[in-house]
């Protein structure tokens, strides 16, 4: 990169020692980082027909000085100062609050621009921006900053044109001319000069479209990067695998696969035949029929005299997966095997044999698969379910079990396609997007606070009928900073309503085994209610319970609810979601109103994505969303999608290796670390 892009900005004229402290506050450290530092919005300078003006909103006018100004002061340095200006044939008001300093420029029949509050009302404007003479096209849209310490938004604004002014014709193009043909994009030079000094609507709509598709580019060529090389495994060889054996076992199946289930497994057959490693997503709701689509693909790997492994995040979960399996190749010759922290060592040690002599095909277990006695004889396929509870080191050690393995990562988290090609545009993604028929649908009600006992009164009518149900609520213990229910005295408060009922408690700061000992007992019916906040969230198959009340239910986004909401409806009884939520927010109400609407769950997650914008979908925890300085994954989903298709395009020619005209894209690929192969997992 040229020099001067990187020299500091205390090189700029106007940044001292002190400024420099502050711009360093914003990671401005260069005056490359300054350049990349880009507006969060543009103030509208554009004159309007006074005709068209909004009472109350902030607007722009020109007209003609039709009085001398008058002041008055008051207090010790406050003044107030009124002008006549004639806009369109009529007379207008302009006031200036203490800026009585600037008499000296208004001059009756002389042009003056103000920028102000408009009161509608009074033909009044507020004065905030001033400049005498007719309006300068070049700053009808005035870039906002953000600033730290005692910055100025002005001050950044003028530091900015500085190094405009400076540097920005030696911005190296780091797009091949051909793409920006093909889409007519403007020049990198000139996309900064706009991005920071734009001229007009035009102008700026198209540097934002240059730098949206450069940076959505420039991230997917990283993805499709790391894709080819976790395909390409150099040990990866063709699988041979009993193509009839797997259609029988398919036709014995209890029932019959949607069109979804079929589609979905024909991906991942061609997966593990083909000589590449398999790296795909598998998304479904809950009850969709993941499981079963993986015990297909785990029996054509049997077929191939290979072992396929299932990590799951709970005890719990790993036993429910293990029964399930069981049932499913019950009558075959399938050796299905169950490995969990819990069991005692001669038990895990007669499993590790088994594992290690290949008499165990398929083996279920949790985080215990990864540790060191566990060696496979032969391990060809790795399943993790909810993929997102487990540490990529967790995942990368089950990998190296086996030589390359094909890995397939399960979901019941509904992910938006839009969040799907930014956090998992490495991996192919199945999607099982219809649910199987007979399913009954869960009846959920929106109830307001108020409505309490009733509710409880409802749930005390399934428990006598011999069901169980949920009550989830947003915290552990009680919050000064929060009025919401808390777990603990829901807990105290459902032991008086319900005296002589069996009653839970689950909260995300019990010990692991608590957890999973309230669970099993609550799966056993040793319990009618159980209390928790989210950690019921995902996993355990409850099928007696038909109840779900959700406190404060509008503190939650869609797809937690719905989440949270497939807790039931899992056996033959007619399930209930209740929403006790008194939103005062629209956002709140229309979330109330869509979870009544549907049941889809990638519906729901679409609406989430757009009443909560990507950072909030996953949770502030979530590691893998890319920030980008200008590109929204939402708001420019067309331009993701094409850059995506654009990337793989360029990845997979001969001539993007070799022609000189892509060597920015090549020597960035390089930069980003993108031919390390365990970068990305």
């Amino acid at each position: 990169m040229n020099s001067i892009l990187q020299s500091p900005v205390s090189d700029l004229r106007g940044v001292g020692e002190e400024k420099q402290r502050e711009l360093e506050q914003l990671g401005i450290a260069t005056i490359n980082d300054l350049l990349h530092h880009f507006p969060y919005r543009y103030e509208n300078h554009e004159v309007v027909p006074i005709e068209e003006l909004k009472h109350q909103e902030k607007v722009t006018i020109t007209g003609e000085v039709q009085s001398e100004p008058s002041v008055r002061f008051f207090g010790k340095k406050k003044s107030r100062m009124t002008v006549r200006i004639l806009i369109d044939h009529l007379l207008v008001t302009a006031v200036f609050f203490n800026r009585a300093f600037l008499k000296k420029q208004i001059e009756v029949g002389k042009q003056v621009t103000i920028t102000g509050k408009w009161d509608k009302h009074r033909l009044t404007i507020s004065v905030q921006d001033f400049r005498a003479g007719a309006p300068d096209p070049a700053k009808q849209l005035e870039p906002i900053y953000s600033v730290a310490g005692s910055l100025t938004v002005k001050q950044m604004q003028r530091i900015q044109a500085e190094a405009v002014k400076h540097v920005y014709q030696i911005v190296p193009e780091n797009l091949p001319g051909e793409i920006r043909e093909r889409y007519r994009l403007p020049g990198k030079p000139e996309t900064f000069q706009a991005l920071h000094q734009p001229r007009s609507r035009e102008e700026l709509k198209h540097a934002r479209r240059r730098y949206v598709y450069e940076e959505l580019l420039f991230f997917q060529l990283k993805m499709q990067m790391f894709k080819r090389m976790e395909r390409q495994s150099a040990s990866a060889q063709p699988f041979v695998y009993d193509a009839e054996a797997t259609a029988a076992f398919e036709k014995q199946l209890p029932f019959p696969l949607t069109n979804a289930q079929k589609r979905v497994v024909r991906e991942i057959l061609e997966d593990i035949e083909a000589p590449i490693r398999m790296n795909r997503l598998l998304q479904g709701d809950v009850g969709s029929g993941k499981t079963v689509v993986a015990s297909i693909a785990m029996q054509a790997v049997f077929t191939g005299k290979a072992q396929s492994a299932l990590m799951v995040p709970t005890e719990i979960l790993a036993e429910q997966h293990y029964e399930s399996l069981e049932e499913l190749f019950a009558g075959t010759e399938v050796t299905v095997g169950l490995l969990t922290g819990s069991m005692r060592q001669k038990e895990k040690r007669n499993v590790y044999e088994r594992i290690t002599d290949g008499t165990i095909d398929i083996i279920i277990g949790t985080h215990a698969l990864i540790q060191e006695p566990v060696q496979f004889n032969n391990l060809k396929l790795v399943i993790t379910d909810e993929q997102h509870r487990f540490g990529v080191g967790q995942r990368r050690i089950l990998k190296e079990k086996g030589e390359d393995p094909d890995v397939l990562f399960m979901t019941a988290t509904p992910i938006p396609r839009t969040l799907a090609i930014s956090v998992y545009g490495d991996m192919d993604v199945s999607v099982i997007d219809e649910m199987p028929p007979g399913r009954k649908p869960i009846e959920t009600y929106w109830a307001k606070p108020q409505m309490l006992e009733r509710v409880l009164r409802f749930v005390q009518k399934e428990i006598d009928q011999g069901r169980q149900a949920y009550v989830i609520c947003p915290l552990i213990e009680e919050s000064e900073a929060l009025d919401v229910q808390n777990a603990i005295d829901v807990h105290a408060q459902l032991m008086q309503f319900f005296p002589g009922y069996r009653v839970g408690l689950m909260h995300g700061r019990l010990p692991a085994e608590e957890k999973e000992d309230v669970m099993q007992r609550f799966a056993a019916h040793e319990l009618d209610i159980l209390v928790s906040t989210t950690v019921v969230e995902v996993g355990v198959n409850v099928q007696n319970a038909t109840m779900m009340v959700i406190y404060d239910a509008e503190r939650f986004g869609l797809s937690q609810l719905h989440q949270l909401r497939g807790r039931v409806g899992r056996g033959e009884h007619q399930s209930y979601c209740v929403l006790l939520a008194d939103p005062k927010s629209e956002t709140g109400q229309e979330r109330m109103s869509i979870m009544q609407e549907t049941e889809d769950g990638f519906v729901l997650s679409e609406k989430d994505l757009e009443l909560r914008g990507p950072g909030d979908f996953f949770g502030k925890k979530q590691s893998g969303l890319p920030e980008f300085k200008i590109a929204d994954v939402v708001h420019d989903f067309k331009a993701l999608e094409t850059a995506r298709d654009d990337a793989a395009k360029l990845i997979r020619s001969e001539v993007f290796w070799k022609d000189e005209k892509y060597l920015g894209l090549r020597e960035y690929l390089e930069e980003a670390g993108a031919f390390q192969k365990d970068k990305l997992d």
